[in-house]
């Protein structure tokens, strides 16, 4: 089996495990929906939601005033793909277009979105910053990226350290791949795939503790220069004309 296989299959059963987040209200979700702009990014535009999971959030995009009249949802998974699909026959919502795609080679032509939304995707790919030219080349000229990913520039890197020189791997929930990611180091990306970058956002300080859940301070949500040691990153970025 090839390595691509083997990702495929674990994913698969990863899916196959969990059910479709209903709420789609994960920190990331809020911070996606704090930067959207109805009228610039959903109203009459063709969006692409890669990594699109199990549908909750895709479903949820469609149930706002002004929807976009098309959104493919796209998910390495086909499990994810079809859950996705119950889920949102069920709501009624027949303009969401159902894909198995890579986020890594995504089989749309250039310049085909006007919006592209990326929720805690790249870091589970083995090439994210191939991810990242992706998403600029489906994108029209003055579309706009979505796109959060974690941070571990923070104590939960810390903790990621510690796990690994105490010989025990870290995972999200359970993931099979898991890189490991720097907020300035993500800017930097997106900003040689050729985009330029709009907004940088973040939130959720927490404080690990070995066999427990971790403890969120949200105090310290309230610093604003501390975003950049959040766990939760979002970056709003556009393709130049």
């Amino acid at each position: 089996m090839t390595t691509g296989a083997t990702s495929r299959a674990r994913y698969e059963e990863w899916h196959d495990r969990h059910q479709v987040d209903r709420e789609a209200d994960a920190p990331w979700h809020r911070l996606v929906l704090r930067h959207l702009d109805l009228a610039r990014d959903l109203q009459g535009k063709r969006v692409l939601e890669v990594a699109c999971g199990r549908g909750g959030f895709a479903a949820k995009l469609m149930t706002r005033t002004s929807p976009p009249p098309r959104l493919v949802a796209a998910d390495f998974s086909s499990s994810a793909v079809r859950k996705g699909k119950a889920f949102a026959d069920d709501l009624h919502l027949a303009s969401i277009g159902w894909e198995v795609l890579d986020a890594q080679s995504l089989g749309h032509r250039d310049a085909s979105f006007d919006t592209v939304i990326s929720c805690e995707t790249i870091e589970h790919l083995p090439r994210p910053r191939a991810a990242l030219r992706e998403f600029w080349r489906v994108l029209k000229p003055a579309g706009r990226l979505f796109l959060t990913t974690p941070n571990y520039l923070g104590p939960m890197g810390a903790y990621r350290g510690y796990l690994r020189l105490m010989g025990r791997p870290y995972t999200e929930e359970g993931q099979p791949i898991n890189n490991f990611m720097l907020l300035p180091r993500t800017v930097r990306w997106i900003g040689r795939a050729g985009f330029t970058i709009s907004s940088v956002d973040a939130a959720g300080h927490y404080l690990p503790f070995p066999g427990r859940p971790p403890r969120e301070l949200p105090w310290l949500g309230r610093m604003r220069p501390l975003r950049w040691l959040a766990l939760h990153s979002f970056i709003l970025a556009e393709k130049p004309c």
